[in-house]
């Protein structure tokens, strides 16, 4: 009976031991976890400009607004505040791009300036004058040699010759005799001057007044050309036209 009393006294001692000891252990910690911070804001941007037609040597003005960047640029201006503005006057049309960055990300918009080129101004060409005009068209007559008389050739440029001076009826002109170096100084005068009056008459039987028609004669004094040759002799023997 001893034994058993000893025996129970035994177990609750223990039993109290181990609740003691269970009681004192530490409880376990729990580790904090502490959140992820947010992301980064991605950037906004903004890019206007007004007008958005100009015409070349006109301004425009550009606004723009970047938000959550920390670095902002404009194409082809540069680097730029984040908020802001600028007057710009480009010579041709331009696309403006703003490009914003930040610890968000990227982002860009652009926009596009019309300019108009007037067309190049056209260049006054001066009016010709009358003595171009005459010298342009009124083509001289040419002779054979030792002679006043007209050929087909020559009868159609004097009939050219007509038609311009019908057009400018306020011409008065000169129709001088030339004659090669061949044959005496008076002879070519009087040569010369016959040539003067043949082609005078023709132009009047083209119906041009006699009145606005002068004669002279040089002879061989004042040749076109100075070799002597069949060439030259055939252009000095001419009718040549003068105005006054």
């Amino acid at each position: 009976m001893k034994s058993r009393a000893s025996l129970l006294v035994f177990v609750l001692t223990l039993t109290a031991a181990l609740l003691l000891v269970t009681g004192c252990a530490k409880k376990p910690v729990t580790a904090k976890v502490e959140a992820p911070p947010p992301p980064a804001p991605q950037p906004t941007v903004t890019l206007n400009v007004d007008p958005a037609d100009i015409n070349q040597g006109q301004s425009a003005k550009l606004t723009w607004e970047a938000q959550n960047a920390t670095n902002v640029s404009i194409e082809p201006i540069g680097g730029v505040q984040a908020n802001g503005s600028q007057t710009v006057n480009p010579a041709e049309s331009t696309t403006y791009r703003i490009v914003a960055t930040g610890p968000g990300g990227t982002a860009d918009a652009s926009a596009r300036l019309t300019v108009s080129v007037p067309p190049p101004a056209a260049v006054a060409t001066p009016s010709p004058t009358l003595q171009e005009l005459f010298d342009r068209n009124v083509k001289d007559a040419f002779f054979a040699y030792d002679s006043y008389n007209l050929d087909t050739e020559t009868t159609q440029i004097l009939s050219s010759d007509a038609n311009f001076l019908q057009q400018h009826p306020d011409v008065n002109f000169t129709v001088v005799g030339h004659c090669d170096e061949r044959g005496s100084e008076e002879y070519n005068l009087a040569l010369g001057a016959s040539r003067a009056q043949a082609v005078k008459d023709a132009l009047v039987g083209q119906g041009i007044s006699g009145q606005r028609v002068a004669t002279n004669s040089v002879g061989k004094e004042q040749p076109f050309c100075t070799e002597s040759s069949e060439e030259c002799w055939h252009l000095n023997r001419r009718g040549h036209f003068t105005l006054p």
